[in-house]
């Protein structure tokens, strides 16, 4: 050690010291709230205990019981799964598609196509939610007078409860896939050009150059745009809230919609905590599926 050269004890101590803020952040605002609603997924707290806190109860596992045997609750979870697996791949299909169309050497204009490709992201999605239910109208809306054009008859998007979440779906698919096609275009511009070269001097065309040489390169770009991807749609509210306020027919309803409509609209705050404890375990579950398969590929 050097003379008048810190100690490790002193250079440990000046570490804590300065990531003593941001920890003590991430305490106030994550760990002591996200603790406070796990105590509060025991309890029977609702708008009575808000006028008296003397009112709330401890009732164990009792909200969770009442979850696992509601059947909105498994309608709720049911369209939550379907969004996810309708959108998540149809996300990143989206999204990998128009970052190969944006990175081609033909293109002109990348970084106008760019912008333009990630303005609806950057765009309010209530408002955004507002604008495509107008897009949805069964009399007046432009999607079903393009319909007409080609002879199909009007479809009530939103009222119908066959059409109502794919028509979520497609909001939300052109309303995210944007900021994944600028990952994608980043992995596309980190493949290096000499593989393509010896594809093609191997008499590779471009489906062959695609297969066996873009995707396997992005294979760790997929995989983290498909686990955020997941993880985002499972958190399902504002298009179903705005759109159908989870209707028709229940068949839009998800998890967090379930959650809000029971904290905010019914008071019972314990029972909306028991539903988030649920999708917070759920996203778990499939963030460690990942992982496992993630690791069993690279093993």
């Amino acid at each position: 050690m050097r003379p008048g050269a810190p100690s490790s004890a002193e250079q440990r101590t000046a570490g804590w010291l300065f990531l003593a803020p941001a920890l003590l952040l991430i305490g106030c605002f994550f760990f002591l709230p996200v603790g406070a609603s796990l105590l509060l997924s025991f309890t029977d707290f609702d708008i009575y205990a808000i006028a008296d806190p003397a009112n709330v109860r401890l009732v164990g596992f009792r909200n969770y019981a009442e979850l696992l045997a509601s059947p909105l609750f498994r309608t709720a979870l049911k369209n939550t799964f379907y969004f996810v697996a309708l959108g998540g791949p149809l996300t990143v299909a989206v999204s990998l598609g128009a970052a190969l169309l944006v990175n081609a050497r033909l293109t002109r204009f990348k970084s106008l196509f760019r912008t333009l490709y990630f303005a609806p992201f950057v765009t309010t999605l209530v408002a955004v939610a507002i604008v495509w239910r107008y897009l949805y109208h069964p009399e007046y809306g432009l999607l079903n007078y393009a319909l007409g054009f080609v002879g199909l008859g009007p479809v009530d998007w939103l009222g119908d409860p066959r059409w109502a979440m794919p028509a979520i779906v497609l909001l939300a698919v052109w309303k995210n896939f944007g900021y994944h096609m600028l990952i994608f275009i980043a992995g596309l511009q980190a493949i290096p050009e000499e593989l393509y070269e010896a594809a093609y001097l191997d008499g590779a065309g471009p489906w062959r150059q695609f297969r066996h040489v873009t995707l396997p390169m992005l294979g760790p770009t997929m995989a983290f745009v498909g686990l955020v991807t997941m993880i985002g749609f499972f958190q399902l509210f504002a298009e179903p809230y705005v759109m159908t306020q989870g209707g028709p027919l229940r068949s839009t309803t998800s998890l967090v919609l379930l959650m809000y409509e029971e904290g905010f609209r019914w008071w019972r705050m314990g029972y909306a905590a028991a539903v988030a404890f649920v999708l917070f375990l759920l996203i778990l579950a499939v963030m460690l599926a990942h992982r496992m398969v993630r690791g069993g590929e690279t093993a």
